[in-house]
């Protein structure tokens, strides 16, 4: 089979021909249909957060077809639709056994992106507990991007306790951004979206923000939300850049008793000033992926209708290096993904 190899962090993935798949008694193989790319694949990519054993293969947002079983999978058959939750978990712990698994300790591995090899492959071995039934009404680049973007954006809003009739500030609107767009106008907030580029102000639209901040004009963020909302500053700010910069942005931006999400990361740190976080009954909270329940619900919303596709650029497996760089260069408004011939 063939797949997109990472030899070697900081240069272009190879195309290759290797070893065909077979499944052990608890998995299955699937063939893959899509696979998402998004910032964590650059993390990557760059050896910066997961770092894999090379030669590794790449690809974290699955959704595929079955096409062997192992000899103990009964609940799944040649054929099936399915998308993977890519969190390996021990079952065991008392994050695992209260909900919160995408925070086990004793992870066996991430699909894609440690231990477990990933998408980037027209085939893939999966463990069976990782399989989530895929509705026919879900496409399956959008199935790809519910793995991790949608789950994403999903359990940043939980996390935010988000209220009907609040304002939230998302900055940062590429894929998990414009998701959270979506699902925060769902909830009946007030969405102000911020980002750097000035073309992302109809994508924000198309996906329901009510205003648009352009911080590549606009010097303080937080200045232009305490207009937008007559001084008094956002009820919640969700951050899903993760830089210093826009960290400080959100942290600046809520009101007295506000929330600040912060949903992406980079190797800066967010320096914070005492007074203003106990004055003023401030809260910084942090969320990391999402359950496999999550991952459930979003694919439920999109097969409902409830969550509009955000997939806009498609490149074929033999183009993943074109498809990464579009990624990095930052000009891509909507979901890259990787798609696969039948």
């Amino acid at each position: 089979m063939k797949a997109a190899v990472l030899h070697e962090f900081g240069q272009p993935l190879t195309i290759k021909d290797v070893p065909n798949l077979a499944p052990e008694d608890d998995e299955v193989i699937l063939q893959t249909m899509a696979c998402g790319i998004d910032g964590t694949d650059l993390k990557l990519w760059d050896g910066f957060g997961y770092t894999p054993e090379l030669p590794f293969i790449m690809g974290h947002e699955i959704a595929g077809m079955v096409s062997e079983v192992g000899r103990d999978v009964t609940n799944f058959k040649r054929g099936d639709r399915v998308a993977v939750y890519n969190f390996l978990i021990c079952g065991k712990c008392v994050y695992c056994l209260t909900h919160r698994e995408q925070l086990c300790p004793n992870m066996r591995g991430v699909m894609g992106i440690l231990r477990r090899p990933g998408g980037y492959a027209e085939y893939v071995r999966v463990p069976v507990q990782q399989l989530i039934r895929l509705q026919d009404a879900v496409a399956w680049e959008d199935a790809a991007t519910a793995c991790d973007a949608a789950l994403t954006a999903y359990h940043a809003l939980q996390r935010s306790r988000l209220r009907l009739g609040e304002t939230v500030v998302i900055i940062g609107i590429g894929g998990v951004g414009s998701l959270l767009v979506q699902l925060a106008r769902g909830a009946g907030a007030r969405v102000i979206a911020a980002d750097h580029d000035s073309q992302r102000a109809d994508w924000a639209a198309e996906n329901g923000a009510h205003m648009f901040i352009d911080s590549s004009t606009t010097q303080n963020i937080a200045q232009a939300v305490q207009m937008m909302t007559g001084g008094m500053g956002a009820e919640c700010a969700i951050d899903v850049v993760g830089t210093e910069a826009t960290m400080h942005a959100g942290f600046n931006s809520v009101q007295r008793g506000g929330r600040m999400v912060v949903v992406g990361y980079t190797p800066e740190h967010l320096p914070l000033p005492g007074k203003q976080l106990a004055q003023n009954e401030l809260e910084v909270i942090g969320t990391r992926a999402g359950r496999r329940q999550d991952l459930i619900d979003v694919l439920n919303l999109m097969a409902t209708g409830q969550l509009k596709s955000i997939v806009r650029h498609r490149y074929p497996l033999e183009k993943v290096n074109q498809a990464l760089e579009h990624l990095r260069s930052g000009t891509a408004i909507g979901r890259i993904v990787l798609t696969y011939s039948p």
